[in-house]
């Protein structure tokens, strides 16, 4: 791991994003909230939260954080037929929260998959990126549109 102890801790917020593609029956289940395992944007978001809280046990060199908060959202696309995730992880500390939002992100995402692969094996999960990050050292980064 790389040693953080002699920098200043800091507020820093990380927000990040991705989507999963899936059939429009699917999407409809999910909307309609007749999926067989239940309520699956909201066992989604609670997952992406518990995700974000565990993510030094599942990236090997990333330091442990005491979150200060987790947002996890979810919009459905019609259009499209798939559900994009966005969330945002803050801390106060030495190094930042990007891994933690990703982690969330994709956590989430895997989570829509797992509820939802009986009725279709076919999802994509895409597009999963870090949209921003503010505080520390290194300062704010914004992605290109």
């Amino acid at each position: 791991m790389v040693d953080v102890g002699e920098k200043s801790a800091t507020h820093r917020v990380a927000t990040a994003s991705g989507r999963i593609v899936m059939r429009p029956e699917t999407l409809a289940l999910i909307v309609s909230g007749n999926a067989k395992k239940g309520d699956v944007l909201g066992i989604a978001r609670i997952a992406a939260i518990m995700a974000a809280k565990k993510t030094s046990e599942l990236i090997p060199l990333c330091h442990p954080l005491a979150l200060t908060r987790v947002a996890v959202a979810f919009e459905t696309d019609e259009a499209s037929h798939s559900v994009s995730c966005q969330a945002t992880a803050e801390t106060v500390g030495p190094t930042g929260v990007e891994m933690e939002a990703l982690t969330a992100v994709q956590v989430g995402l895997l989570t829509i998959y797992d509820m939802c692969k009986a009725v279709d094996r076919g999802m994509t999960i895409t597009d999963c990126k870090l949209l921003e990050k503010h505080g520390g050292k290194s300062g704010s980064f914004v992605a290109d549109k």
